[in-house]
């Protein structure tokens, strides 16, 4: 009997990685996980010069003909579309959140990839976060290396003018939320909005089955007074927590012990200037419960 490694048991958590990258959903990636595999094990390994390049070409092309069905779903999609967060308790160790802390995977970032076809959001990916060279990713998508240099271009222009950045250490990031979290709590306006950026956007994902606002919510003082109506309404059955989501630090609501809302925040390292509210309940099953 072999003692060598199984090739795909070990490229798993990159796989997931990458099929959860260009799908948004657990189910999706882990689907186009499934097909890999049967084809995986149809194959001849002892052929392939590199089972590594097989397997991210095959879930890549998977993740690229599933998205485009998807396409059509999301387009009739009641609100906006966002991801369905990969959420885990500080310091938990999964699969997921080694596919989440290999390089970026923020909601942020996956709510701009949802602007790009598939074959540019398959293109940005592989260069901008698994690194893989043009020749690569020519060879993946059956195109040139110049038009691929085009593709990767135009998408990595996209998304950074519709995603600013900020390099905020994971330290400061939490530090920003427990203060937040604690002025939520409180019920009190003005510690609100003191943690709340100017031209703060919220982006809310309800799909027709949670309450969610139909266009982004800007502004400090609008957003100060959803969260304190939230306290006022809600008072001691409304418990904040923070968790990792999707590689960083977010807020985890839950209302009379039940999961309410994701919240992927972003911050500049002093307020919060974004907020990705997931309160499809579709997408909150993988959410761990209260303690």
């Amino acid at each position: 009997m072999s003692t060598e490694p199984d090739p795909f048991a070990a490229l798993r958590p990159r796989l997931f990685g990458i099929a959860y990258r260009m799908l948004g959903t657990r189910a999706d990636a882990e689907d186009v996980l499934q097909d890999a595999w049967l084809r995986w094990s149809r194959a001849d390994a002892g052929e392939l010069k590199s089972p590594e390049a097989w397997l991210v070409t095959v879930v890549t092309r998977l993740s690229i003909d599933r998205l485009r069905a998807a396409k059509t779903e999301r387009a009739a999609y009641t609100g906006w579309w966002l991801p369905e967060p990969l959420v885990a308790e500080l310091d938990e160790n999964t699969p997921e959140s080694a596919a989440e802390l290999a390089s970026d995977v923020s909601v942020a970032l996956m709510f701009v990839l949802e602007r790009l076809s598939p074959e540019e959001r398959a293109a940005f990916l592989l260069r901008q976060v698994f690194d893989h060279d043009y020749a690569e990713i020519a060879s993946l998508l059956g195109k040139t290396e110049a038009a691929c240099r085009q593709i990767v271009h135009r998408a990595t222009g996209r998304v950074q003018q519709e995603r600013p950045r900020f390099d905020v250490p994971r330290e400061a990031h939490r530090r920003v939320l427990e203060k937040f979290m604690a002025a939520a709590r409180s019920g009190e306006r003005s510690a609100i909005r003191a943690m709340l950026a100017e031209n703060v956007e919220l982006v809310g994902d309800g799909g027709g089955k949670a309450s969610a606002f139909a266009q982004v919510m800007r502004g400090a003082d609008r957003l100060a007074n959803l969260f304190l109506a939230s306290a006022l309404r809600m008072g001691d059955r409304l418990v904040y927590r923070i968790a990792t989501i999707n590689g960083q630090p977010g807020l985890v609501r839950y209302f009379d012990g039940q999961v309410e809302s994701v919240l992927s925040c972003e911050t500049d390292g002093e307020r919060v200037v974004g907020i990705y509210a997931m309160r499809n309940p579709d997408k909150l099953a993988g959410v761990p419960p209260l303690h």
